[in-house]
């Protein structure tokens, strides 16, 4: 049996929530690997919705779940988030829930830092469209070797060095945006405050995982965002702070690379996005109203809307290549329901060439005007299908061509939020 890495092969958004929680019955943990409270999944269980943000979807099940090394982890919004699962009845204790102890914090200087530069970024384009949670310059102090640590919230003399620390960064940073210097008392007094809260949860995850791989568990490691929010791979600079791609699941938990076993990719059966950046599939009419409203694409979080537009072929297969792809998952089919006609991104048209890939420049992408090929819809409902038997010819037929275009099969078929709508084609978990 096979560990499995579940990754969104778009911008993020395709429904990696239920994916990861109905792969959850088949594995023995699951773990977190990357990003922070910026990103949002939304469980829909027996009707009844639990909506996450930092926690791993396994908690719902009561898996042993872990928040890796990878993830910037906000204690303010831990704490809360595991009261609002606690109120709707699942129990998170120190046996379900692991936070990394090497994992770096997200402080209350963080998202004023986030928010005050993008309401200085006056100039045209120069907004990224961030979340203001914090996520980038906690992600900033992580690589400039100044972050506090989980570890750290143990140890009173170390948090007073770190803050001193900081603020030797930030003060300037600060004065410079119009933001009074940090307090170290103040900061020092609510780091105190939560930390016997958190503390509780915390262990080197590493040997945690390690132990689980010795004794033959089964892993589901969960990425947050998509592969084209990714920091080196997305639409630079209008991506996320971390690497959401395959390979951060090894680095981002404490596990070897063979460790991270199937790589299952999460693709919505069309395109969207939230915040700034190219899009070029971008529909501004009334199929992309069409795709907002059935789709319901607001942010979990957020509640930001989403951009909607056609299924692009060649961001998914640049996206099976980036992340090493074994399968998909292929969610929302059922909100294509009652289009007459569908269009399929197969290249893009940029200064007069046709290219099949997403070029790294942001003028290239910019520019680029989409190829499509048209398929037929299709009026019959496939919404809760739970066998391929039970699809119409023309959804078939748009499955199939998907498949053919990325270079990867579809694994699992999702019809409806709820988590028993959905046809596995494949096993995961068997590699």
């Amino acid at each position: 049996m096979a560990n499995v890495a579940v990754v969104g092969a778009q911008w993020g958004d395709e429904g990696k929530g239920k994916i990861v929680d109905w792969l959850s019955n088949r594995a023995d943990m699951v773990v977190r690997f990357q990003g922070g409270h910026n990103a949002g999944h939304t469980l829909v269980v027996d009707g009844k919705v639990y909506k996450l943000a930092l926690l791993p979807s396994g908690v719902v099940q009561g898996k042993p779940s872990i928040i890796g090394n990878g993830v910037v982890v906000d204690p303010w919004h831990l704490v809360g988030e595991i009261g609002k699962i606690e109120a709707q009845g699942i129990h998170i204790s120190p046996e379900v829930l692991i936070v990394a102890d090497n994992a770096c914090l997200i402080l209350p200087i963080h998202p004023a830092l986030d928010v005050a530069r993008e309401a200085a970024a006056s100039a045209p384009g120069a907004r990224i469209g961030t979340t203001g949670r914090g996520i980038g310059p906690a992600y900033e102090d992580k690589v400039g070797r100044r972050a506090i640590r989980v570890c750290d919230l143990a140890n009173v003399e170390d948090l007073k060095v770190k803050i001193d620390r900081l603020r030797s960064h930030h003060d300037p940073l600060r004065a410079g945006l119009g933001l009074e210097p940090i307090d170290p008392e103040a900061l020092l007094a609510q780091l105190l405050e939560i930390a016997p809260k958190i503390l509780p949860y915390v262990q080197p995850a590493w040997r945690v995982l390690d132990q689980a791989r010795r004794d033959g568990k089964r892993v589901l490691f969960e990425g947050a965002q998509g592969a084209f929010l990714d920091v080196d791979h997305g639409t630079y600079p209008y991506v996320t702070s971390s690497n959401t791609v395959a390979g951060q699941a090894a680095a981002g938990s404490g596990i070897g690379p063979r460790g991270v076993g199937y790589v299952l990719g999460i693709v919505k059966a069309y395109t969207t996005r939230v915040g700034e950046g190219p899009f070029a599939c971008e529909l501004n009419d009334e199929v992309g109203i069409h795709l907002a409203t059935v789709g319901r694409e607001i942010g979990v979080n957020t509640g930001r809307a989403r951009r909607c537009g056609w299924f692009d072929a060649v961001l998914v297969r640049q996206s099976v290549a980036i992340n090493g792809i074994d399968g998909i998952a292929l969610t929302k089919l059922d909100v294509l329901d009652g289009l007459k006609m569908l269009k399929i991104c197969t290249g893009y048209r940029i200064d007069g060439e046709v290219l099949d890939y997403l070029p790294s420049s942001l003028k290239a992408q910019a520019a680029a005007e989409p190829v499509f090929e048209e398929l037929e819809g299709w009026s019959e409902s496939t919404a809760g299908a739970r066998s391929f038997r039970d699809l119409n010819a023309n959804a078939v037929k748009y499955v199939r061509r998907i498949e053919e275009l990325i270079g990867a099969p579809v694994a699992l078929l999702s019809t409806s939020p709820e988590r028993d709508d959905t046809i596995m084609m494949h096993d995961p978990f068997r590699g």
